[in-house]
């Protein structure tokens, strides 16, 4: 049985609560292989998991290599910018 995209957005949760960031690259890792990196849904708790674990540039390539931004990754990236004390580059992105 192969993990689904709700199985990747459970393990990145975890990741994120325990501030895991080497469990998380290796989470990210197998996102990748099994395709759901384009997945909006999986995208943005990528860049919530990475931000939480102290890799805000991380998060800045899963926001960049994310297929076109809507609402939703916009927001993600965003909030996750203000939480990690970068307002000013909240605002320039907003």
């Amino acid at each position: 049985m192969s993990p689904d995209k709700f199985t990747f957005f459970q393990v990145i949760n975890a990741c994120a609560g325990l501030g895991a960031l080497k469990d998380s690259r290796h989470a990210h890792q197998r996102i990748i292989e099994s395709g759901f990196e384009s997945d909006v849904f999986v995208g943005c708790s990528l860049i919530d998991m990475y931000s939480k674990c102290g890799g805000i540039d991380n998060a800045w390539r899963v926001f960049n290599k994310m297929p076109p931004h809507n609402v939703v990754t916009w927001n993600a990236m965003i909030l996750r910018l203000v939480k990690c004390r970068q307002g000013y580059k909240a605002l320039e992105l907003f």
